[in-house]
């Protein structure tokens, strides 16, 4: 194809609109199994639950290793259902995994639901095509897009055409197993979540729950399920799968998953009693009182309109009495967000954000939103630290990565919420998101443990002004080299390609995007 018959095609494609999808499609609806206590998850973890009937249990899962064990023991235990539910489903070795251990499930008769976002899954939906001729397996995508295949070309002039609906993506993060169990948290499904790379992983967070308020996680991953945003993949992909595909490709990620056996990723997670006492019901939780915060699936629909999960978010935090911990990976606060923080910091609230710095993001465009607000939080007394990227604790308690990907607040040492969302208009205004409120002084100690960690001058900078209170004065970055404090007078570590990328690239997109 010559590139004036390639532009040609653009163009009428933009013209027209693009050829829309014929999402008015036959789906039976289907609902969260509502015997849970009926199961074995269900049992074993209601015996862990029986002296706080009316509340759940919960731990965090900060290793990518605990968060990938939880999801692949669960699967194996599952014995009437599972539900997963994810903006990114990546095409490697862990993510795969899980698939299989997926499919191992549906061929127990176990029912499985897969809900993912279009944008971020599209280049796998060869295998979650083919997987989703099995039976007992369901695969929808959420807002998808006309265009599929060749490369995705057509996307960009789609986009162009109907941005109003196709900036709105379903970035919610969710694995549940017979409606008695979930892990809801920063986590997508791939290696870099689970620490499987040797490097370039992202330092993120789960939250595992048991009890009733799991009941809750499931109405919210129903409330999309059956939505007509959700469309069946066979709708969208263009790979048509048959059931003799399925079976090869069983056979394939049977293969996968014995050479994944003998990694030494693998053979680290054997020697844990981790499975042993997660698949028991004795895993350890902290019971608390909680609440599941969640965004309507039609968030697309109304443009402008804050959802559940960024008002709980706010009036947590401006609840502060003396500290209110921040954690995004995107910290784009707005001008509302800087008002607020500032008025808690005035009132002698200690105010701490860590997010990613320049040289850790990985994407810098989005750095460019953050680095405007930065003069104005610290002169108004808000502390600010960035990610150094590639930093290897020595620590047992923290396994920080290349890249922040965690998403927490934590308020008073006290209350907490983890999830889905960003502190930035993307998560704000467009993406729909999910998250968990908890009211736990153990767990709110323990996170802000892990933030002390990761805040430490060896593992982050901490930004300054050079004139404290002045946000017009310049910028610097206090951090340790070699054991001795360094301060630098530029974004560290950052590359002049994204320098280059944050600031010509940043300074033209629209806030309301990044």
């Amino acid at each position: 194809m010559s590139w004036h018959t390639l532009l040609a095609l653009i163009l009428i494609c933009v013209a027209s609109g693009c050829t829309s999808l014929n999402t008015n499609v036959p789906r039976v609806p289907s609902y969260a199994f509502e015997r849970p206590e009926e199961t074995v998850l269900g049992r074993n973890f209601a015996e862990f639950l029986v002296n706080s009937p009316a509340q759940s249990g919960f731990r965090s899962l900060v290793s990518g290793e605990e968060a990938f064990i939880v999801r692949a023991a669960t699967a194996e235990a599952a014995q009437k259902t599972l539900d997963l539910q994810y903006f990114i489903v990546a095409n490697d070795a862990t993510a795969t995994l899980l698939l299989y251990r997926a499919l191992q499930a549906a061929e127990r008769d176990v029912r499985v639901r897969i809900l993912v976002d279009d944008v971020g899954t599209s280049d796998n939906y060869d295998l979650l095509s083919t997987i989703d001729v099995h039976p007992n397996i369901e695969v929808r995508t959420y807002n998808p897009f006309s265009s599929q295949g060749l490369w995705g070309v057509f996307r960009v002039p789609e986009y162009l055409g109907n941005s109003s609906r196709l900036n709105r993506r379903m970035h919610n993060k969710l694995w549940i197993a017979d409606n008695a169990v979930a892990v809801i948290g920063g986590r997508n499904l791939g290696d870099a979540y689970f620490a499987f790379n040797r490097s370039n992983n992202f330092a993120d967070l789960d939250v595992f729950m048991a009890g009733p308020l799991v009941r809750d996680v499931s109405n919210s991953f129903d409330a999309y399920w059956n939505n007509a945003t959700a469309v069946p993949i066979k709708v969208v992909s263009s790979a048509v799968s048959e059931p003799d595909e399925l079976a090869a490709i069983q056979e394939q990620l049977k293969t996968r998953a014995e050479k994944f056996r003998y990694t030494h990723y693998a053979k680290a997670l054997r020697d844990t009693d981790f499975r042993r006492l997660l698949r028991s019901g004795k895993l350890a939780l902290q019971t608390a009182p909680a609440a599941v915060l969640q965004d309507s699936p039609e968030k697309n629909l109304t443009q402008g309109k804050e959802q559940p999960v960024i008002v709980a978010i706010r009036s947590t935090i401006l609840s502060a009495r003396r500290e209110a911990l921040l954690v995004s990976p995107y910290f784009v606060p707005s001008e509302r967000g800087v008002t607020g923080l500032c008025s808690l910091a005035k009132k002698g609230v200690r105010v701490r954000i860590l997010t990613n710095s320049l040289a850790s993001t990985d994407v810098p465009i989005v750095h460019a939103g953050y680095a405007r607000y930065r003069p104005r939080l610290l002169a108004c007394g808000v502390e600010l630290h960035e990610l150094r990227p590639g930093v290897k604790s020595a620590r047992k308690k923290l396994s920080l990565g290349t890249t922040l990907h965690a998403k927490v607040v934590i308020v008073d040492r006290s209350t907490l919420i983890v999830g889905s969302m960003n502190l930035d208009p993307r998560s704000r205004l467009l993406n729909t998101e999910v998250a968990v409120r908890i009211e736990n002084s153990v767990m709110g100690e323990e996170l802000s443990e892990l933030f002390e960690e990761a805040v430490s001058s060896d593992q982050s900078y901490r930004v300054e002004l050079t004139e404290p209170g002045n946000a017009s004065s310049a910028l610097v970055w206090v951090g340790e080299e070699n054991k001795k404090t360094v301060r630098l007078d530029g974004e560290p570590m950052a590359s002049v390609w994204r320098h280059f990328v944050s600031g010509l690239l940043g300074s033209m997109a629209p806030e309301e995007l990044l």
